[in-house]
């Protein structure tokens, strides 16, 4: 069994990775633990002083301080314990305005709204013929119904709607009592 260039390259690589790999996620060892001793304070002359005392590490703690008592705090401190209802804010401040009487404003006599307008119409124009002897005709739909409705000129669509006037791109209606002119657009507005 024969080994060729390519294989022996790719087992290679494969070993250098998995040792590039191993040497940056294998643990380091735990550094030595330090002690901290603080430098001695030397003279201007370069010499330590000898009125300088070393620090040790349990005296930059000041353990002392530590043992000491403290302050009591009081009445006056808050006690987290204590369950009593909080005081209720003082009432607000009541100020009196002068009473200044005015006259009543005229507002006019009442306007009377008389009956409410008719629906819009909702049918909408699909196209405008005509025919061979001069007279147009509007085919309209109703948006519901298969058919589409069609009329000339003072014919009544769908039982409500008069057909006042035919144009070339709208159509002129009216509600059966003559009430509520609208324009409908050949756009359908």
């Amino acid at each position: 069994m024969r080994l060729d260039r390519r294989q022996l390259l790719i087992g290679a690589v494969t070993i250098v990775v998995l040792g590039l790999a191993m040497w940056t996620f294998w643990p380091a060892p735990a550094p030595p633990p330090r002690q901290t001793v603080a430098a001695k304070p030397r003279a201007k002359s370069g010499r330590p002083n000898a009125n300088a005392v070393a620090v040790g590490p349990a005296d930059a703690v000041k353990l002392d301080a530590l043992k000491a008592s403290r302050e009591d705090p009081g009445e006056a401190g808050r006690n987290p314990f204590r369950f009593q209802p909080k005081a209720a804010p003082p009432p607000p401040k009541v100020v009196e305005k002068p009473l200044v009487t005015e006259a009543p404003r005229p507002t006019g006599p009442p306007v009377p709204t008389g009956p409410p307008p008719p629906p819009p119409i909702t049918l909408k124009l699909i196209g405008v013929l005509e025919r061979a002897n001069g007279v147009k005709w509007a085919v309209l739909s109703d948006g519901k119904s298969p058919t589409p409705l069609d009329g000339k000129d003072g014919d009544i669509i769908d039982g409500r709607f008069m057909i006042v006037k035919i144009g070339t791109e709208s159509v002129e209606m009216t509600h059966v009592d003559g009430r509520g002119r609208q324009v409908i657009r050949l756009t359908g507005q």
